[in-house]
């Protein structure tokens, strides 16, 4: 009917009259003069900001920004926009397109802003300059996380733990350590990993890749940060992480972190399998792969793998034949610094570990635990071929070359093969003519030990060796040796007293 025709109208009217008392609300008209083109513009000037817009221009889409209206809504995701230009742009993350590419290398954006901060990457251009420290960035959103670090403002809290992070972004992959979530993984073995970085770091392990070369030495790393550390060695830069509690001071702040577990007793890493703790995920991570039994890290020339990549890096010398450890007194080269530090126990005399129950010292720990199985009888290396067990492993090995006939060793100069490298040492000797033990008192050389030994006792009046069966005492294994043959020859012999003894039974020779 009419009325309400006229009733529509009117509210079409009151809207219209709504949406202009808004535009008065937050805009003044006027005209302004160009004098260049000779002509006159009628414009819009916003009353709270003094933005003024042409007559082209659409003042309504400023007046959401006060209003908060939301009129541009995406149907994929629902997501609502005050301006139809932003709504534009969000529709590119759902459509993937990205019309603004970068002339030199070609990257492309979703939005001409992002194209015009990555510009500055080959400009070189900073234009947001931090006022404490003075260092320059390209996007103004770098500059602010930045600041953070003077001012030490955390923002973004987990709501897990507590744990705060000065940027979103390292909130969202800690996040990841409560839900488990790994969304990046390797194609060749599977490993998943809660960054993209980690990946990447992960793949050098695969292709040997190493990137990074020190300008000074030559010798590369997978990773910058790792260069990085290392250049400090040549420029000889303080180490700029000290502790608190002792003074010790750290290349890198992750290894201060892991020291401070010393004073603190603290080791936030459990392994899930046997309950040892450790003060590094690294090397709780490490120890993992001994129950699992994996290896991660094969030697390209022999195959040999092992679940530790510094290991593999040391194994690696016996192939380069490298020994970067050298003895600053005999001039000795070693693989490991802890082979050298061992060694320089020969020229101190020192013996740290004592053994509790007959008082003997030994230079290194492995040889006490060996010492140790004297006194228990332990015997874990059993040959399964003869039953014959042995305390030491490299025992066990040299016996087992005995049922499989196997000589590794050679002698160079005259073909020889021998079943031990102490053998083939001593025989190279013969050759040399070198006598490398020579005894104090007398000045007589020898060319091995045991005969060294075995001489020492003719100047002490020392008999250590006893018969077990007389009390007898020598001072050479050997004559101990010959002597308990006599005990043993005794009761072979039958010899007839007067005739046969009855029953053929032995009559000792006294």
């Amino acid at each position: 009917c009419r009325l309400c025709f006229n009733l529509m109208i009117l509210k079409e009217e009151k809207v219209v009259l709504k949406e202009k008392e808004e535009e008065d609300q937050y805009f003044i008209t006027g005209e302004k003069s160009f004098s260049q083109e000779k002509e006159t513009t009628s414009y819009f000037t916003c009353l709270r900001f003094g933005k003024s817009f042409n007559q082209q221009g659409n003042p309504k889409d400023h007046i959401r920004i006060h209003t908060g209206k939301k009129t541009f809504t995406c149907e994929q995701c629902g997501k609502s926009f005050n301006q139809k230009g932003n709504f534009n742009k969000h529709m590119r993350v759902h459509t993937g397109e990205k019309p603004y590419t970068c002339p030199q290398c070609g990257h492309s954006f979703a939005q001409k802003a992002h194209l015009t901060v990555h510009m500055r990457l080959h400009t070189g251009e900073n234009l947001y300059t931090c006022p404490q420290c003075g260092k320059s960035y390209a996007q103004q959103g770098n500059l602010k996380v930045h600041i953070r670090i003077h001012t030490g403002e955390d923002p973004y809290t987990c709501p897990q733990c507590g744990k705060s992070f000065s940027q979103h972004a390292y909130l969202k992959i800690h996040m990841r350590i409560h839900n488990g979530e790994r969304p990046f993984s390797c194609q060749l073995c599977g490993k998943s990993f809660t960054r993209k970085i980690g990946l990447k770091r992960h793949l050098t392990i695969h292709n040997g890749d190493k990137p990074y070369t020190c300008p000074q030495c030559g010798k590369s790393f997978c990773q910058h940060g790792n260069l990085t550390v290392h250049m400090r060695i040549h420029n000889g830069e303080k180490r700029p992480y000290t502790c608190q509690q002792c003074g010790n001071s750290f290349i890198r702040k992750g290894d201060l972190k892991n020291h401070m577990s010393v004073h603190t007793g603290e080791k936030p890493y459990t392994c899930p399998q046997c309950g040892r703790g450790f003060t590094r995920k690294q090397t709780l991570n490490a120890h993992i792969r001994i129950h699992t039994g994996e290896k991660l890290y094969t030697c390209l020339q022999c195959g040999k793998s092992f679940t530790v990549r510094g290991n593999l890096e040391v194994h690696m010398r016996i192939h380069t034949g490298e020994k970067p450890y050298t003895c600053q007194q005999c001039g000795e080269s070693f693989i490991k610094n802890e082979t050298l530090k061992v060694h320089m126990r020969v020229h101190t005399g020192e013996k740290p570990y004592t053994c509790k129950l007959c008082g003997k010292s030994l230079v290194k720990k492995a040889t006490l635990e060996r010492h140790m199985r004297i006194h228990t009888g332990e015997k874990p290396y059993t040959c399964k071929l003869c039953v014959n067990s042995f305390i030491r492993k490299s025992d066990f090995e040299n016996h087992m070359r005995i049922h499989t006939g196997e000589k590794p060793y050679t002698c160079p100069q005259c073909g020889r093969s021998f079943t031990r490298k102490q053998t083939l040492k001593a025989h190279i000797r013969i050759h040399t003519g070198e006598k490398p033990y020579t005894c104090q008192q007398c000045g007589k050389s020898f060319t091995h030990q045991g005969n060294f030994k075995g001489h020492m006792r003719i100047h002490s009046v020392e008999k250590s060796l006893t018969c077990q069966q007389c009390g007898k005492s020598f001072r050479r294994k050997i004559s101990l040796n010959n002597h308990i043959r006599f005990h043993s020859i005794e009761g072979i012999y039958v010899i007839s007293v007067e005739g046969v003894s009855q029953k053929g039974s032995t009559v000792r020779i006294v």
